[in-house]
C-alpha cells in the first residue's frame, strides 16, 4: 500500500452491521405501564427510602433468580414469592431480584435481553420487549423488582418497572455507571469491587449523588444530552472479593467508617451470594443467619441483604435441546431453591420480629 494514500475509510472497521431498536417510547406503548404496576413502583420505592432514611425499622430483602431465562419458571418463581412477602411483610420487604442483563468476565450468555432465545441470535429487540413483559406481570402481582443496571440505554425502556437497582461489582468505578445512577429513579445499591475494595462503592455513592451531563437517549430516541440531579438514595452493597467474605462484624464496622469518613449515611445491604458464600450457594443460608445475627445484637447499619434463589437448587449449562432443561434452575450463578429460600427468609423474621417491631 502507499504510504500517501488516503485509506477508503478509517470508521465501524470491526462493525459488521447496524440493526434499528424500537425507540424507548415505541416499546412502551406496546406494553404501557398499568396502574396496579405503578403503584407497586411507586409503593416500593418509598418504602426502600423510608428503610434507607431509618423511618420504617424493616430490613429489605432482594431475592430470585440469578438471572431470568424462562418466563414461565420465573413468574412460578414470582407468586410463590408473593405469598411469602405477605406473610413476613410487618419485618421484612421483599424485592425480586429480576436481573436481565449478566456482565461476563470473558465471554458467556449475557442475558435474556441480550439473547432471549440463548441460541446466539441475539435478537435484542424481542428481548427488551420480553423483559418488560415479565416486569409488567411481576408488578401486577403486587411484588417490586430489583435488577442490575448494565446498559446505560436500559433504563429508558425499563426504569418506569424498577424499585431497585444495583451497580455491580464490575461497573461500579466506571464514570458511565456513576453518571447514570445519578438519574435513576429508584434507590441505587453499589457493590464493592471484586478484589473486595469498598472505597470505590463508596466514591461511586458520592458520585452518583450529585448532577452530572452526559450523552444518553431521550424517549423518542433522540441521542440527549441528559441533565441529572443527584441521587440521594445510594447505599453500599458488600458481596465480598478475591474469594473472601466481607460479612463478618469487622468488615462491617470498617465499611461503617468509611461511609461515616465521606459524610454518607451508612446504610449496607450484604450480598449473601458471591464471595461472601465463596459462590457455593448452599453456604447463603449461613451468611444470612450470621447478618440476622449481627441485627439481633443491635447492628443498625445493615439494611438489607440479597440472596441468589430459583425453584431448583445449583446451576445448569443451556442446552440446545430445551427440554433436556431442569425446570426453575439457573443458567448463570448456582442458586438455593425454593424451600431453602423460604426457610431463609421465614427464621430472619422470626429472629428479627424481636428486636425491629
Amino acid at each position: 500500500m502507499n504510504a500517501n494514500a488516503a485509506p477508503t475509510s478509517t470508521n465501524n472497521l470491526h462493525i459488521a452491521a447496524f440493526h434499528a431498536m424500537p425507540t424507548p417510547q415505541a416499546v412502551q406503548a406496546k406494553l404501557p405501564l398499568t396502574g396496579a404496576a405503578a403503584r407497586t413502583v411507586a409503593n416500593g420505592r418509598a418504602d426502600l427510602i423510608r428503610i434507607l432514611e431509618g423511618k420504617d425499622k424493616r430490613r429489605f430483602v432482594v431475592v430470585g433468580p440469578c438471572s431470568i431465562h424462562d418466563p414461565v419458571a420465573g413468574m412460578d418463581y414470582a407468586r410463590r414469592l408473593k405469598v411469602l412477602a405477605a406473610e413476613v411483610s410487618d419485618v421484612l420487604m421483599i424485592v425480586m431480584r429480576v436481573y436481565f442483563e449478566k456482565p461476563r468476565t470473558t465471554v458467556g450468555w449475557k442475558g435474556y435481553i441480550n439473547d432471549p432465545h440463548m441460541d446466539d441470535s441475539f435478537r435484542i429487540d424481542e428481548g427488551m420487549i420480553l423483559a418488560r413483559q415479565f416486569l409488567l406481570d411481576v408488578n401486577e402481582l403486587g411484588l417490586p423488582a430489583g435488577t442490575e443496571a448494565l446498559d446505560p440505554i436500559s433504563p429508558q425502556y425499563l426504569g418506569d418497572l424498577i424499585t431497585w437497582n444495583a451497580i455491580g461489582a464490575r461497573t461500579t468505578e466506571s464514570q458511565t455507571h456513576r453518571e447514570m445512577s445519578s438519574g435513576l429513579s429508584t434507590p441505587v445499591g453499589f457493590k464493592n469491587a471484586t478484589n473486595g475494595e469498598v472505597s470505590v462503592a463508596v466514591n461511586a455513592i458520592l458520585s452518583a449523588s450529585r448532577p452530572h451531563r452526559f450523552l444518553g437517549i431521550s424517549g423518542d430516541g433522540q441521542v440527549s444530552i441528559v441533565h441529572t440531579t443527584g441521587n440521594p438514595y445510594g447505599h453500599l452493597v458488600l458481596r465480598g472479593g478475591d474469594g473472601r467474605p466481607n460479612y463478618d462484624t469487622v468488615s462491617i464496622a470498617l465499611a461503617e467508617d468509611g461511609l461515616k469518613k465521606a459524610k454518607l449515611t451508612p446504610n449496607i445491604v450484604v450480598d449473601c451470594s458471591h464471595a461472601n458464600s465463596y459462590k457455593k450457594p448452599e453456604l447463603q443460608p449461613l451468611v444470612m443467619s450470621d447478618v440476622v445475627s449481627q441485627i439481633v445484637a443491635g447492628n443498625r447499619s445493615v439494611v438489607g441483604v440479597m440472596i441468589e434463589s430459583n425453584i431448583a437448587a445449583g446451576n445448569q449449562s443451556i442446552q440446545a435441546d430445551r427440554s433436556k432443561m431442569t425446570y426453575g434452575c439457573s443458567v448463570t450463578d448456582g442458586c438455593v431453591d425454593w424451600d431453602t429460600t423460604a426457610a431463609m427468609i421465614r427464621e430472619a423474621a422470626g429472629r428479627l420480629r424481636a428486636v425491629l417491631m
